[in-house]
């Protein structure tokens, strides 16, 4: 067929793909280029173009021409199952037979690998971690790489470690690549990549030269639609009540972005107090509800989604009118990303950031999670070296100092770089030499830095916010965009109404936050010569308890993060934190199951304070405790202190079984509290000022209810997370 053949039967295609029948949708002359070299030329590209240019419409339309010539079905792997449900429907508007295999369709696998085996199926959607499960890998990854036609790795910046969005699970694909028969073109999209991320798709893609090498398609980022703007507000409260004065005069439905979960969840709930009809949507919310909560926002049936960057990449829907950022994003590269969703299909859509003084704490978290120092690397790979079998992650956790999300994310760049493998059972090492690439890691950790520093002068700059974007991300076309704040001046003031602010004050300010306690011991404790395993017997168990607030809280939170900062000085509880705290304890003692609930099955009656010893804040403590005790009018007994030479000891804060494995043996019960317990008919509270792991209140209330507290109720300032 000739590539004048070619086209008109990629138009053809097109016209099905948007539901056209008057014959005038045509490509895009860069979809176009695309389309020609993998349909015609076999070739692999990569296309970088802005978020609603057309990405998807170039793999879809080059999947049908493929097919009709007898090609394999198209393999994109998709990071997200929004974009997956999305792509499944655009599929189908195209005659297109779709299928997705990720972890919310587990029960349906057999089916769709029957399915793609007897060629029925002309795209499958495969979520990254896929790639590296043990079965899915060896036993299905390499009839598909053997059969497929084409091969689409979509959000492809997450392939590069040197991008906003790096997922070690997606560098598996280099193996794929490597195993697809000659000839199989290549696809490579993104709306998010910088010059040095695009190289480094390219150079992943194919490194040879000529016609060999992967073609580069890279459009301008502009958005015309898109109205970016900052404002400035004094406090969470503020941000809080502009939301509710302001949300409905937003245009059409749209996201409301936070930081966090906990932020997602308080400012859902504050909006609907106040009469909005939104929905959160988090990394925590189950899947169906997630589905439900998109076809919400599709059928226009709530005013927004506020959700975190769970609903980052890929969520389609063209008339979104606007997205508002509760908070800043650490990178200007994801701020575009997230702020790409609006304004695909209409002419005007609003962006607006407003910035947050607990941004900076915020980042400083995440940041804390990139890849680890080379001793604790070093560590893992000798213990699963000397290991017998292969190690679970919980079987791992007693044995190095890493929490399980980040142990988990560091195994798989092991295992891409050779040096472990997941197999059935967990992870072992293979032997092979593994160099720890400190100048690399290094390097990520200053464009970490570099981009929260741009994200600071993006809120504050004076010039086009759209062109101070674009240039971030390379675009050698951007030039003032003549909508933004900057160029046309602000359209929203900051002005709020005084009962919404007084609403916003009330629900920040409201104290209480439930402390699940722990009730079953870490697994593998034997390995490090604890013997603790199962569940904790309901006798040694501490009851739920009550906590001031979250760290991550855009209320409580911002008043207890310097309280509790590693540096800050050792004090007095300060007033409003104690009669905080006071609040707690009232509205716990008559809330449902409350000592003072007057329910038939109420506790008895807390009879004594207990506080717990600390290394940084003995002050803070003692005086939160005398405190409540005075309050409550009830005797401080005590704490339970740390044995002679462990009060030294660190005790790390990396997962579970590590801090378990520290405490264990080094808290006692001393003598005059032993006594003092023995004498005290009823519960006490237990006083501490951070529960990050919980095993420090699990360990102090086994050791109370072991020296005769009836029962245990820990009270702590604030929640870590």
């Amino acid at each position: 067929m000739s590539n004048e053949a070619l086209r008109t039967a990629a138009d053809a295609v097109l016209a099905r793909l948007v539901g056209d029948t008057t014959g005038t949708a045509v490509l895009r002359e860069d979809q176009w280029r695309a389309i020609e070299a993998l349909v015609a030329d076999r070739r692999r590209a990569l296309v970088v173009q802005r978020t609603g240019w057309g990405k998807s419409a170039v793999y879809f339309v080059a999947t049908a021409l493929l097919r009709e010539r007898g090609g394999g079905p198209t393999v994109i792997v998709s990071p997200l199952l929004a974009l997956m449900r999305n792509q499944v429907e655009a599929a189908a508007r195209a005659g297109i037979h779709a299928r997705t295999i990720n972890s919310s369709n587990t029960e349906e696998w057999d089916g769709i690998q029957a399915e793609v085996a007897a060629g029925a199926v002309d795209v499958l959607l495969v979520s990254p971690e896929r790639l590296n499960n043990p079965d899915f890998r060896d036993n299905v990854l390499p009839k598909l790489a053997a059969a497929t036609g084409l091969l689409v790795v979509d959000e492809a910046h997450c392939i590069s470690d040197w991008g906003h969005d790096f997922r070690p699970d997606y560098r598996r694909l280099r193996t794929m690549l490597a195993e697809l028969p000659p000839g199989v073109p290549v696809l490579a999209t993104t709306a998010t990549a910088n010059a040095r991320v695009t190289a480094d798709v390219a150079e992943q893609l194919g490194t040879g030269e000529g016609a060999d090498r992967a073609l580069v398609l890279r459009g301008p980022l502009d958005r015309e639609s898109l109205s970016l703007g900052v404002l400035r507000l004094p406090d969470a409260a503020h941000r809080l009540a502009w939301l509710a004065d302001h949300l409905a005069e937003l245009p059409g439905s749209g996201i409301v972005y936070t930081l966090t979960v906990a932020a997602a969840e308080e400012v859902t709930a504050f909006l609907r107090r106040r009469g909005h009809a939104v929905t959160a949507y988090t990394g925590k919310t189950e899947n169906a509800d997630r589905q439900q909560a998109e076809e919400d926002l599709l059928a226009n049936r709530v005013k927004a989604l506020v959700a975190t960057s769970a609903l980052g990449m890929g969520f389609d829907k063209p008339d979104l009118g606007f997205v508002v950022h509760l908070g800043s994003p650490s990178s200007p590269i994801a701020y575009y990303q997230q702020v790409g969703r609006a304004g695909r299909g209409v002419e005007h859509a609003e962006v607006l950031l407003l910035p947050g003084r607990e941004d900076e704490a915020i980042w400083t978290y995440f940041a804390s999670l990139a890849f680890p120092p080379e001793e604790q690397v070093r560590r893992t790979l000798d213990v699963l070296a000397a290991a017998d079998r292969p190690l679970s992650l919980p079987a791992l956790e007693p044995l190095v100092e890493l929490r399980r999300s980040r142990l988990e994310t560091m195994l798989k760049v092991l295992d891409v770089d050779g040096a472990v493998r997941r197999v059935r059972g967990g992870w072992t090492a293979t032997g092979r030499p593994w160099t720890y690439d400190a100048e690399r890691y290094a390097w990520v950790a200053r464009q970490r830095a570099a981009e929260q520093q741009a994200m600071r002068d993006y809120a504050t700059t004076t010039q086009c916010r759209m062109e101070f974007l674009r240039r971030r991300l390379d675009d050698e076309a951007a030039a003032p965009c003549g909508r933004c704040d900057n160029c046309a001046g602000p359209r929203f003031g900051g002005e709020v109404s005084p009962e919404a602010l007084e609403s916003s004050r009330g629900e920040l300010g409201r104290p209480g936050v439930e402390v699940e306690p722990r009730r079953m011991w870490p697994t593998g404790m034997a390995a490090v010569g604890v013997d603790l395993k199962g569940r904790i017997p309901p006798g040694d168990q501490a009851a739920p308890g009550r906590a001031l607030g979250r760290l991550s809280d855009i209320g409580w939170g911002n008043r207890l993060r310097p309280l509790l900062a590693p540096h800050a000085p050792d004090g007095r509880i300060p007033d409003d934190v104690a009669a905080a705290v006071v609040t707690v304890l009232a509205d716990w003692a008559r809330g449902p199951g409350g000592w003072a609930s007057g329910a038939p099955d109420a506790p008895a009656r807390p009879v004594g304070v207990v506080t717990v010893d600390s290394r940084t804040r003995p002050r803070l403590i003692r005086s939160l405790g005398e405190h409540i005790a005075a309050v409550g009018r009830m005797p401080l007994l005590g704490s339970v202190e740390y044995r002679a030479g462990a009060a030294d000891a660190p005790v790390p804060r990396s997962n579970s079984a590590q801090r378990l494995r520290a405490l264990d043996g080094a808290l006692e019960v001393p003598p005059a509290l032993a006594a003092a317990l023995a004498g005290a008919e009823g519960p006490v509270l237990l006083v501490d000022d951070l529960t990050e792991t919980g095993w420090t209140l699990a360990v102090a209330a086994r050791l109370l209810r072991r020296a005769g507290a009836e029962g245990v109720f820990p009270l702590v300032l604030a929640v870590q997370g």
